[in-house]
């Protein structure tokens, strides 16, 4: 478990973190989400003793990392992929680093076919791709088989193979009970793979929440409608105080009252549905909506192009009434 308490850390009058506090679980893959800027790099650095922090504790299991004896078996973290000597061959890249944490020579062998690297194990990094060297770190970070698990954007650079399998790997990990943290700015990878999220924003926490409830919280609900009476449907819909967006002349979206109330509606009036369907918008949209207002940079929206309805195009009054 990790447990992140008051953590601060200034760089000269820029306050990068702001008294950040939050848990990350075992068993479960924990995203770590913000806008460029955010903190959220500073903040990891900060956990690992990478930067020092000015105020607060990063505690795994209960200890700080500086305390921890022979770290490679208990948090395995990998922030930067680049940073590997370029004239190594990955696999003595892999050695030098068991070696330091007393690690036998079959344990990388393990490794690098579990990253599937093996072919490739003697070229020298420095002739590998951001993708090989992002396989390359996470072999390193598996190396001591540890109970936690950090990651700064590991797909970075990856095609969309590997980006499935780095998915699979952090799900897989977490379902053995070991605690995973993965910052990544590939929200519909994170919206498959997390169960918890901890959103930032300028350094301070937004909101810690499971995905599902996050974006049942902050992204949009509608429905969309479709019918060759698809006039009549809008109005009768404003009429009852809905909300309805004309996509194209025979579909409008509604916000504001359920898909059922709508068929009921629809079913009275003997209007034909081709299409009732409730929607909702996607991780991203809530992720959106919930920093907009810590967005370092913001471009401006293109035009939505719109379709406006014949005026006039009543529903029939409801089946049975009197006309």
């Amino acid at each position: 478990m990790i447990e992140i308490q008051g953590l601060t850390k200034r760089f000269g009058r820029t306050l990068a973190v702001d008294s950040l506090s939050f848990q990350v679980h075992p068993g479960r893959v924990t995203g770590f989400l913000g806008p460029n800027g955010s903190g959220k790099s500073t903040s990891m650095r900060c956990m690992l003793a990478l930067d020092r922090a000015d105020a607060g504790t990063a505690l795994f299991d209960g200890k700080p990392y500086t305390s921890i004896h022979r770290p490679l078996f208990q948090v395995g973290a990998l922030l930067d992929a680049g940073y590997v000597h370029p004239g190594r061959s990955a696999r003595n890249h892999l050695r030098s680093v068991a070696a330091s944490n007393g690690i036998g020579s079959k344990r990388v062998d393990e490794v690098l076919a579990l990253v599937g690297l093996t072919e490739v194990a003697k070229r020298r990094v420095g002739g590998y791709s951001l993708g090989m060297r992002q396989r390359l770190g996470l072999a390193a970070v598996l190396l001591g088989d540890p109970h936690t698990v950090i990651l700064d954007e590991p797909a970075n650079g990856l095609d969309p193979e590997g980006i499935r399998w780095i998915r699979d790997v952090l799900v897989h990990l977490a379902s053995q009970g070991k605690t995973v943290l993965v910052s990544s700015h590939l929200l519909s990878e994170m919206a498959q793979m997390a169960d918890d999220l901890v959103v930032i924003g300028m350094g301070r926490l937004i909101e810690t929440s499971s995905v599902e409830n996050f974006v049942n919280k902050h992204a949009r609900q509608w429905v969309r409608v479709r019918s060759p009476q698809i006039d009549g449907l809008a109005q009768q819909l404003r009429i009852d105080g809905a909300m309805v967006t004309v996509v194209d002349p025979t579909a409008i979206e509604v916000t504001g009252v359920p898909a059922a109330t709508i068929g009921e509606m629809a079913a009275r009036h003997g209007a034909i549905l081709h299409e009732l369907s409730p929607l909702q918008g996607s991780l991203e949209d809530a992720f959106l909506e919930v920093t907009a207002s810590t967005q370092e940079y913001r471009a401006q929206n293109p035009p939505v192009p719109t379709y406006t309805l014949p005026p006039n195009s009543p529903l029939p009054p409801p089946q049975g009434a009197p006309r």
